[in-house]
């Protein structure tokens, strides 16, 4: 009877049970635990006693802390009839957190977990057990150095879960990303076609300059970038330089912002006010040719056009016939409108009219017309030269 009435006691608490208790003692490598209806106490060794690596059992507890656990043995002497329940604090933690873990992902919750360890790939986060956050999924942005996210509390998303393995994996750029859409869309709504910002210049391509105006990204045409002629984005801006833009035209469908860097400075036309004037003949380059005429660059930003009625005296179908980019002429002044910043130039005017010869004929009938006698008068001879050697009368 004694033996099965040990033996019933025993067996009231067993392996795989979740118990309760309080904190009793607390020893160098363990603890001691009063078990909520019991007949042993509890031993909690350090290593079960959290899900992350600790010092000191009083890193974890204190006496007096009311605390579960799961049995995971019983211990028990049946000459001196005494035992002990040996108990993991942490395996009812890691059970709790992933099913807290898991109701999380399921309904695409965000967490916050406090960064506990920074290592070489990656960030380590109490979210009741070991998390970790790998390199890639700590942000949106590239980042070099990750050591000032330790101690820092962190939102994040839950990626992947694998209780068989022991992996939390949890990703600060899931929720970076959706903040990110969502002052994006703000600021979408918030742009205004001939506003004035501040922004930075985040890439570079062979026709212009992306610019970060607070989460969303403008394009600068290279032809937008400087009143003078741009051949590389390179020439004018630099990753990371900072820039004021002005908004020319904003598609929120499309999320594409058109931005002007040139239309925030000054105008080249400002700085030569009563330099230039009308009848100047200055020296100039062409810039480009189109089929009305030639943009000719007369001072760094300023051009005025070159009709092609005064390209030249003679008739030509098209600028390309007698003028190239990059040709340096003459050209004079014929108008200049400040308002509309347009000067209209003419190659033509600092040209001399061309030379017209007198032809045979009217030379001839000149001759023939001339009744004098003087002798000093030039003969048919004189007049045709050696055009006449070869007649045959």
């Amino acid at each position: 009877m004694t033996e099965e009435f040990n033996e019933s006691m025993i067996n009231e608490i067993k392996e795989g049970d979740k118990v309760t208790g309080e904190v009793q003692e607390i020893e160098e490598k363990q603890v001691i635990i009063h078990v909520n209806g019991g007949k042993f106490n509890g031993i909690i060794p350090i290593s079960q006693l959290s899900t992350h690596h600790i010092d000191n059992p009083s890193d974890a507890v204190k006496v007096g802390d009311e605390i579960g656990a799961y049995v995971t043995k019983v211990e028990y002497d049946e000459e001196n009839e005494t035992g002990a329940y040996i108990l993991s604090k942490r395996q009812l933690e890691t059970e709790k957190s992933y099913e807290f873990l898991q109701e999380q992902l399921d309904n695409n919750q965000t967490i916050e977990a406090k960064v506990t360890e920074v290592v070489k790939g990656g960030l380590v986060v109490d979210v009741g057990q070991r998390g970790f956050v790998p390199a890639s999924l700590i942000s949106t942005d590239f980042i070099e150095d990750f050591s000032g996210f330790e101690g820092q509390i962190l939102k994040l998303k839950v990626e992947e879960l694998d209780p068989a393995n022991n992996r939390v994996i949890l990703s600060r750029k899931a929720v970076e990303a959706l903040e990110n859409a969502e002052k994006k869309d703000k600021l979408l709504e918030s742009l205004n076609e001939g506003d004035v910002i501040e922004g930075k210049v985040a890439r570079l391509t062979n026709f212009g300059a992306f610019v970060d105006i607070g989460g969303v990204d403008g394009l600068v045409h290279v032809s937008e970038l400087s009143h003078e002629h741009v051949k590389s984005p390179e020439d004018i801006v630099a990753i990371g330089d900072s820039v004021k833009v002005k908004i020319k035209s904003v598609d929120k469908d499309s999320e594409r912002i058109s931005l002007s860097i040139k239309d925030t400075l000054p105008s080249p036309f400002e700085a030569i006010k009563g330099e230039i004037n009308e009848g100047d003949v200055i020296e100039g380059t062409v810039v480009r040719l189109t089929n009305f005429g030639a943009f000719v660059e007369i001072q760094p930003g300023v051009q005025g056009l070159v009709h092609i009625s005064e390209i030249s005296h003679s008739h030509i179908g098209t600028p390309g016939e007698v003028l190239q980019p990059g040709e340096k002429v003459s050209v004079k002044v014929l108008s200049v409108d400040p308002e509309n910043e347009r000067i209209s130039l003419s190659i033509k005017a600092t040209l001399p009219d061309e030379n017209v010869i007198e032809s045979d004929s009217e030379t001839t009938q000149s001759y023939l017309n001339d009744t004098s006698e003087d002798e000093d008068n030039p003969t048919l001879g004189d007049v045709f030269g050696d055009k006449l050697k070869d007649f045959k009368f």
